[in-house]
């Protein structure tokens, strides 16, 4: 498969999760562009110019998505016998009629408002007909848009409601009835339109418009380069570059893949000129791009949704994220380094490395408006829907100033560039509204899930997960980590937390507290579904940022999701440290200093922790140098074990972390001594 059409590739992976699959007519362009547009101004108008109840706004929201789906993707996305259901050249008459008909039932609710709130609880046929449409078309779109997976466990989750009372007795339930099913999942906000929806509306929406616009505007290519101008010169610099670029652009991206076509396209192939084979070439290029998803501030739509569950700050997620998250990216950035050192590799020439000044002095105005987005979040303190608002408006005046100033040098017309600016705004919005289908079907169709789990099922899920356990949390943790990986094969990383977060956060939280032998906080919990969630996305079988990046690097994609994978169990470790010593998160922790000191010592840890797996040090690792990396990483991620085991006084916990860099340590001098004997 030659390199265009390795590319084509990965673009269509992209285009299936984005929903940009039909081209379609001049005139279905047209209604696509123009619904595109509207939802995109309909959701800029809402941090400042107009005001709604929270209802509206989740179900116009909702009636965007649900109807760009149905005229935007297909019935079935691979070409069948029946050319109809894969049309992709134009918009079927029959996907137009169900677009509007689910663009009507997610709107009943918002049309007869008045009379649903009246008859709380006792819905009319009427109310019953329109919410089952409403439900099988959420599952329709939900299943066009991000696959078949979240609309079966919804479908099961349901069907386990009503069929409780005939299951064997250890999983029995008292079973509901379809008004009360129908009252909490499609006419209240405990169902389709429950909070995760209102996050996706009210949040999320600006950041990926935002993240969108910036990359329409060439920030990508500018991110890019600008690493490379860095490190590209160092040992591995192609690799270390990747890391960088892909840890800028996962700051506004909500997307593994989007990651990967973003920056892997540049620097996939640039890895593989200094001599990486195109296997690791591609897995670095996965795993940078999967953990661009830990980054604060989007984090995969995982970080509003936290902060709306357990009613906290926004900031206070920011900062129980960030320790693992920038531990994470540390890590990985070791990691090329041994593999570099492993392959012998060198930077690239001088000749083919940017010169940063001039990369800066060419695209500075790109970091202006991220510059904005982190001083309104974090210094004004405003929300982060009109923090994001603000740094679109920036970002909308430096397109439109760029071209127009490009037009002065180069004494062209000015309206004419004025337009040029005009034109990349509106391909942004067409954009970013059409990179939302897919979290605001997931959240739509997750929220049926979260909302059969609150009336009951919660928790008889809970005691079958307790009972699985046996009423070990090391167990459960076990569990709720493979249920993870499994769910986020074929979910995305949004839906597969909200799910795990539903069915496994309570009893994780339950079993800590009941052991007494370790507390786990809420917000840890909720980390730990969301960090596994995230590793699905380069798990073989199915992970699609692998076959992305696979694509692109040409190379298979099996071995290069399982050597992303090895990449990535970096990343494994850190959540079930973070749930052990909560410290990690930041819980309690209101010292600077202490912070720094914690953070510090947790990356040495990581970088341990990928000598062990990566068999490299300064040479190869004998075997029984693993064992000291390993209780290296255990004593600098969660010094306290060594005070247990010894019964020492918990005051002397900081002082640990002398005992496991001795033993890093250790290990260096070792090997140190071996190079020098041979």
């Amino acid at each position: 498969m030659g390199s265009g059409k390795n590319l084509e590739f990965a673009e269509e992976l992209l285009q299936e999760e984005t929903g940009r699959i039909r081209r379609g007519r001049g005139v279905d362009r047209v209604v696509v562009g123009v619904i595109s547009m509207a939802w995109a101004l309909f959701q800029l108008a809402l941090p400042r110019f107009i005001i709604l109840d929270s209802v509206t706004i989740r179900a116009v929201h909702l009636a965007f998505a649900i109807t760009l789906v149905f005229l935007t993707i297909p019935a079935a996305k691979r070409k069948g016998k029946t050319r109809f259901f894969h049309a992709t050249k134009y918009i079927p008459i029959l996907d137009y009629l169900l677009a509007g008909i689910a663009c009507i039932t997610v709107l009943y609710i918002v049309l007869d408002w008045t009379g649903i709130s009246m008859r709380s609880g006792i819905p009319i046929l009427r109310d019953i007909l329109i919410s089952v449409i409403l439900i099988v078309l959420v599952l329709e779109a939900s299943r066009r848009v991000i696959g078949p997976a979240l609309a079966i466990i919804a479908v099961v989750f349901t069907l386990y409601a009503f069929l409780g009372p005939h299951m064997p007795s250890i999983f029995a339930l008292r079973g509901i009835s379809l008004r009360k099913y129908i009252s909490q999942i499609a006419l209240s906000t405990e169902g389709i339109y429950g909070i995760p929806l209102d996050v996706s509306a009210n949040t999320v929406f600006l950041f990926v418009l935002f993240g969108s616009m910036l990359d329409k505007a060439g920030a990508g290519r500018f991110f890019n380069d600008l690493a490379v101008s860095l490190l590209g010169r160092y040992k591995g610099g192609p690799a270390k570059a990747a890391i960088v670029s892909s840890g800028l652009t996962g700051l506004v991206s909500g997307s593994s893949i989007a990651n990967v076509v973003t920056t892997g396209t540049f620097t996939i192939p640039l890895m593989k000129k200094v001599g990486y084979p195109a296997k690791i070439a591609a897995a670095t290029e996965v795993a940078a791009s999967t953990n661009g998803q830990l980054m604060p501030p989007i984090m995969g739509a995982a970080a509003f949704i936290i902060a709306e569950y357990l009613g906290l700050p926004y900031l206070a997620v920011v900062k129980a994220a960030a320790i693992p998250a920038f531990v994470s990216y540390f890590a990985l950035f070791y990691i090329t380094h041994l593999e570099a050192s492993k392959l012998g590799m060198r930077g690239l020439p001088r000749i083919d490395t940017p010169r940063f000044f001039t990369v800066l002095k060419n695209g500075f105005y790109y970091l202006v408006p991220l510059v904005i987005l982190i001083y309104e979040l974090m210094v004004m303190r405003h929300t982060p829907k009109l923090a994001a608002f603000n740094a679109i408006l920036v970002l909308m005046v430096i397109v439109v100033l760029k071209e127009i100033l490009r037009a002065n040098r180069d004494k062209t017309g000015l309206l004419e560039a004025a337009a040029k600016g005009l034109k990349t705004i509106g391909q942004g919005m067409i954009t970013g509204s059409r990179n939302m289908l897919s979290v605001a079907l997931a959240t739509a169709t997750a929220g049926i899930v979260v909302g059969v789990v609150t009336m009951g099922i919660g928790s008889m899920v809970v005691q079958i997960v307790e009972i699985l356990s046996a009423g070990n949390i090391f167990l459960l943790l076990f569990i709720a980590a493979i249920a993870s990986l499994v769910l986020g094969m074929g979910l995305p990383t949004t839906a597969t937390y909200i799910v795990m977060a539903s069915i496994t956060v309570p009893v994780i939280i339950k079993l800590s507290s009941a052991s007494g032998a370790i507390f786990i906080p809420a917000i840890g919990a909720h980390l730990f579904c969301f960090y596994f969630g995230i590793l699905a996305d380069d798990t073989p079988p199915v992970g699609l940022a692998a076959y992305t990046a696979a694509a692109i690097a040409k190379s298979d994609p099996i071995s290069t999701g399982i050597k992303g994978f090895m990449y990535d169990l970096r990343t494994a470790v850190i959540p079930f440290m973070f749930v052990f010593n909560a410290e990690l998160i930041l819980y309690g922790i209101d010292s600077l200093p202490q912070a720094l000191l914690i953070f510090a010592m947790a990356t040495f840890g990581a970088c341990a922790f990928a000598n062990a797996v990566q068999g490299w040090f300064l040479t190869k690792n004998k075997w029984y140098e693993v064992p000291l990396f390993l209780v290296a990483t255990l004593i600098l991620f969660y010094p306290t074990i060594v005070t247990k085991i010894f019964n020492l006084s918990e005051h002397l916990k900081y002082y640990m972390y002398f005992v496991g860099m001795a033993v890093y340590g250790l290990s260096y001098s070792v090997q140190k001594l071996r190079l020098k004997i041979s």
